[in-house]
Parts: C-alpha cells; structure tokens; sequence
C-alpha cells in the first residue's frame, strides 16, 4: 500500500507524524506521505518540521516517509507561485486541494493546479475532461480518495481520466487513525467507483512509481 496524501497535526491531523507512520507501517504500508494543508500563512513553519522528521522516521520503521504538502484552499492566482515555493522549502510531493464537491473550492482551482508544478490533484471532484487531458499531458495524477465526502465522486473522476487519458492513484486523506485502510478495503473501495481489476493494478502501480520517483 502507498499512501501519497496524509495530514498530521501541522494542519488538521489528529496524530503526530510518529504515530501516523507507525499505525500505517503496522497496517502494511510500503510508503506515505505527510502532506499538511498548507497556504501562505503556513508552508514555511509547516514543512521544514515535516522534511526534518521524515527521513528519521523512515530509517526507524523501514518505510518511505515522503515530505510533502497539500494547497488547500490557495486562491487560483496564486497556486503556481506557491508550488514553486514550496518545492525550495523541501516539500518532495505537491498536491493541490481539488475542487471537491463537499467543500467550496474556489471554481479554477482544479485548472489553475494543473497549470503549476504540481504531483497529484487530488479529489478533484466534477472534473472536466478538458482539465482531466490537461492532466494526462503534463504527467499530473488525478486522485480516487477513500475519504468520505470527498469519494462521492470518485465515479466521475474515473469515468473523466478513462476518456482523456490520465492517470489515477488512490490515497486515503488520512487525518485520524480511523482513515487508515488496508490494501483490500482500498482495492474494494476502487471496485466500488467502477474499476476493474487491471485498472486497480495499473493504479496501485502509479502510485508505486511516484513514490519511488519523489524518494529518488
């Protein structure tokens, strides 16, 4: 199992990253990331704490322990110079908080996300397949969460990135230990927005190879 998109408490995370990456490496996890949500106001307190711990965690339970962030609630204007910025303070995988039909993202966010230097978009909701071809072309991953709110459209995402040729991952949006799912509920979960067996694998596999990307 890879996990590319968990929260501590650095935002709205009930764990402490030790005990975020433990309670997933008990549950069979290969690799994760801590990405807290992050704006202008918090990236340059949030991430150095994160990179600082990542790599001790990760030598401690032989895990991959990724340094990361989410933008989460960025006005569009202003995603493509926060991104940027946030790659100089160590984050090695960028997620953008997609516009999610459970919460009122601003309209652009998906667009103006898939315009910067960003990794994953995640939960983006009722994607467009202009934004989903958008996505295939620059090599961003589109996201099928297990987070609930967020999965009402995890469908949609599919259905979108199957006609215009993006690439999916699945992450949990973890924030409490309860988020935490093991690999078959996360293959059920999959099966659930209308995958069928190749397509979890080739999903799981994406995921796989970022991570092993962003480590390198």
């Amino acid at each position: 199992m890879f996990d590319l998109h968990t929260h501590s408490i650095f935002s709205d995370g009930e764990l402490i990253p030790s005990e975020l990456i433990r309670r997933a490496k008990v549950a069979g996890y290969r690799a994760i990331a801590i990405t807290d949500h992050g704006d202008q106001s918090n990236v340059d307190f949030v991430i150095p704490r994160i990179v600082k711990v990542c790599r001790k965690l990760s030598e401690a339970y032989d895990i991959k322990v990724i340094p990361g962030i989410e933008l989460t609630h960025v006005p569009p204007i202003y995603i493509a110079e926060l991104a940027k910025e946030v790659r100089g303070l160590g984050a090695r995988i960028v997620l953008v908080h997609g516009e999610t039909i459970a919460e009122p993202v601003a309209p652009g966010t998906n667009l103006a996300a898939l315009q910067s230097d960003i990794d994953i978009l995640a939960h983006p909701g009722l994607i467009t397949e202009a934004e989903a071809s958008l996505a295939g072309e620059k090599g961003i991953y589109l996201e099928i969460t297990t987070r609930r709110g967020h999965s009402l459209t995890n469908g949609h995402v599919l259905k979108t990135a199957r006609q215009c040729g993006a690439k999916l991952v699945l992450n949990t949006d973890t924030h409490s230990p309860d988020d935490i799912v093991s690999r078959s509920q996360a293959q059920n979960i999959a099966r659930g927005a209308g995958m069928t067996e190749g397509e979890v694998a080739a999903m799981f596999k994406n995921s796989d190879c970022l991570a092993e990307k962003v480590w390198a």
